[in-house]
């Protein structure tokens, strides 16, 4: 089986983008991505640290608007405007989940098209389902790099996406779809959806659930892509899915949790290729967002 490694991949985009960035610069300034964090959440705090480390090495200029939890939306959107309205930005991301007081519809349609580099605003969506040029939602477009660099066929194979969330399951399946695969959309109440699994020969998952993805829904043989990041911090939930893994569950023990993907893990022996969790679709997501900003500022140098 081969483990498909996600920071190899990255590492090879952030490459690539380099010479980019210094070209943008020359004629003026770097390249300049927003970053903005409505409150404190921990999760959400440690993946802008994230992509304001991977700003700062690659010589893009970031700014990241902290505004506290009691924002309301009217003074986010002001914040949007305002990053929307510098010529020193070339991508803003507003960072998800935003608190429930807030109107996120009217946040993310609030961002210009040509700066959102998450691809969230209906106009980019559109873009991405009749195949025109346009950002791509960043974690898809990680996994079919992911899938290009590792020389893994997709045109004519079944693929079969499990989840249908605008962020990835959605976007997942057009990408698959614009590359020539058969593709199914599978979701939690699909019937039959081991059934619907096995016949993949591309298989992403991207529900949400830890290890809901069993060897049994794999075909032998078939590439999985595991997008699931799931945080376990029950010693119950831990111990039934790392039964088998006594080195995993002394890890729990040491730190209190793991980190897991929606495929069990120690399931997927039979399959031909596997993303691991952490480290196979994560680290993409990231250079991706490198790669939509650093375009965003070439087609704005060259307007």
């Amino acid at each position: 089986m081969t483990l498909l490694e996600g920071s190899k991949v990255r590492d090879a985009i952030l490459a690539e983008l380099r010479p980019r960035v210094e070209a943008v610069a020359s004629s003026g300034r770097p390249p300049g991505l927003a970053v903005v964090l409505v409150g404190g959440d921990p999760a959400s705090a440690i993946y802008v640290r994230n992509k304001v480390k991977a700003c700062r090495d690659l010589g893009i200029h970031s700014v990241h608007a902290a505004p506290p939890e009691a924002t309301t939306t009217e003074e986010l959107l002001a914040i949007v405007a305002g990053l929307s309205a510098s010529e020193e930005i070339d991508g803003i991301l507003v960072q998800m989940p935003l608190p429930k007081h807030i109107d996120e519809r009217r946040v993310l349609l609030s961002v210009p098209p040509g700066k959102d580099v998450d691809c969230f605003h209906p106009l980019n969506v559109g873009n991405l389902v009749s195949n025109a040029a346009g950002p791509r939602a960043c974690t898809p477009s990680g996994v079919m790099e992911m899938l290009r660099r590792y020389d893994i066929p997709v045109a004519g194979k079944r693929a079969v996406v499990v989840g249908r969330s605008d962020i990835v399951g959605k976007p997942m399946a057009l990408m698959l779809l614009h590359a020539n695969a058969t593709v199914t959309i599978c979701h939690s109440r699909t019937a039959g959806l081991e059934d619907e699994c096995r016949r993949a020969d591309i298989l992403v998952a991207a529900i949400g659930r830890p290890a809901f993805i069993r060897g049994s829904f794999i075909k032998p043989g078939a590439v999985v892509i595991d997008v699931g990041i799931n945080r376990i911090v029950d010693r119950a939930e831990a111990g039934r899915i790392f039964a088998a893994d006594s080195e995993r569950l002394a890890r729990f023990d040491e730190k209190g949790s793991l980190v897991t993907g929606d495929v069990h893990p120690l399931e997927v022996a039979h399959a031909a290729a596997f993303t691991p969790v952490p480290g196979g679709v994560g680290p993409l997501t990231i250079a991706m967002l490198m790669a939509n900003t650093v375009a965003s500022a070439e087609k704005r140098c060259s307007a």
